[in-house]
């Protein structure tokens, strides 16, 4: 299992869904670290279904390790922070540089119109 504090940008973890008590995968995009608070990851959640308009499909190139079971898309407008490695139970995978700043740059979108 990797640590809390070795996760990157990039990175897809299964982590605390904010929506429902299951979890879900979460890609990491950014891991501020603040003085008082340590790490914090920014991530932005997941999903297997195909109705939202505005997701983001990461096809199996998309990866830079194994691909999750199904295809996923990120959904660059939910943002969810965590705080600490109780919000992470494991990493899956990771995506390319490439698409994780592709979302990224969807996200800021979405804060700066």
């Amino acid at each position: 299992m990797t640590a809390f504090e070795e996760l990157a940008r990039g990175d897809i973890v299964w982590g605390a869904d904010p929506l429902s008590e299951k979890g879900r995968p979460l890609l990491v995009l950014g891991t501020p670290r603040f003085p008082n608070h340590g790490i914090q990851l920014i991530t932005v959640l997941l999903s297997t279904k195909t109705y939202h308009e505005e997701s983001l499909t990461l096809r199996d190139e998309d990866y830079d390790g194994d691909p999750l079971g199904k295809r996923s898309y990120a959904l660059p407008w939910s943002l969810v922070t965590l705080n600490d490695a109780l919000g992470v139970d494991h990493r899956l995978t990771s995506l390319t540089d490439e698409r994780t700043t592709a979302v990224s740059t969807r996200s800021v979108g979405y804060l700066s119109p």
